[in-house]
């Protein structure tokens, strides 16, 4: 029996679905009603692999429903279609082209594995909300620096206003956490590391859910701290890192600077770099890697950091 592939181009409001082989597509809306579409078809057609993009969020509400019924789901990097697309000669962009390279994309990658997720979207959206806080935190600060007598007092209480904001979202953060036995552990293995705090333990869970199911050099690579080759020919460029989760690499890089001076293992991996004649940001970089593979490691197996950190050590140079 030849295998059903399905994929999926998915926006805000709709969702373009293509089985590889197959000429019509289903387009659906993107709500509650469409979404049990389809997972009626995938169900139905027996399929060996659901495949979309990771969309920063859209995606969750479909992606959960299927990991819920049993189909095979997968999300992967938006760079890695287009570049599939690109190797095909199809520079065109369209929902329904889209969805047909996905489809094809799925059917062309048989080892892709499936990565049943729970729905993050709640913890997400209070992170993101936060960031937007601070900023406007930031914001006001420095216009509070040149502003009048007039206008501080009502700066002042909107900055006030502000910080009571983030108290409060920080409670609900924590509540949420400790209300779900799966954020709960993942949240306690996260902690148990130096430099790992309730926000960047929280930012993680909810915007990188594939922490622990994939391995060390595909996290890093989704969230864009693994080196990539630049070489063509006889020219040899640097590596570099680059795409991925812009937010997560954001996190990760503060956590990283307390790490680089609290904990002592992360402390000392720097150092070395840094003795050796690494440039300063190259070696955070590094230690961004090493961080990101050690919590990797930590999820799958369910260890703290105390009992994961030693053996992965050797793996993350």
């Amino acid at each position: 029996m030849e295998k059903v592939y399905i994929g999926i181009d998915i926006s805000k409001d709709s969702l373009d679905v293509a089985i590889h082989g197959v000429k019509n597509l289903m387009h659906t809306s993107n709500d509650q009603a469409g979404i049990q579409k389809v997972v009626r078809l995938a169900k139905k057609r027996n399929a060996a692999m659901v495949c979309f993009e990771s969309t920063g969020g859209y995606e969750m509400p479909l992606y959960v429903a299927l990991s819920e019924a049993g189909v095979p789901v997968a999300a992967v990097n938006p760079r890695q279609i287009r570049d599939f697309a690109r190797s095909m000669g199809k520079l065109a962009k369209t929902d329904t082209i889209d969805a047909r390279v996905i489809a094809h994309f799925a059917s062309a990658n048989p080892d892709l594995k499936s990565k049943p997720i729970s729905n993050t979207q709640d913890l997400k959206e209070i992170v993101n909300r936060r960031v937007q806080l601070m900023e406007m935190i930031t914001m006001e600060s420095n216009r509070l620096r040149g502003a009048s007598n007039d206008l501080r007092a009502g700066i002042e209480e909107h900055i006030a206003w502000l910080k009571h904001e983030i108290e409060d979202m920080d409670s609900d953060l924590k509540k949420r956490i400790e209300q779900d036995p799966i954020y709960q552990e993942k949240d306690s293995l996260l902690q148990s590391t130096p430099g790992i705090g309730p926000i960047v333990s929280a930012a993680l869970i909810s915007q990188l859910p594939e922490l622990g199911n994939l391995n060390r050099r595909q996290i890093a690579a989704l969230v864009g701290v693994a080196p990539l080759n630049r070489d063509s020919g006889m020219f040899k460029g640097k590596r570099i890192v680059w795409g991925g989760r812009g937010r997560i690499r954001t996190v990760l890089y503060m956590a990283t600077l307390v790490a680089a001076r609290y904990n002592p293992v992360i402390r000392r991996f720097y150092e070395r770099l840094v003795m050796t004649g690494k440039p300063k940001k190259v070696a955070l970089t590094a230690c961004m890697r090493k961080i990101l593979v050690i919590l990797n490691a930590m999820l799958k197996h369910h260890t703290t950091w105390s009992n994961t950190y030693s053996s992965e050590m050797s793996l993350c140079h």
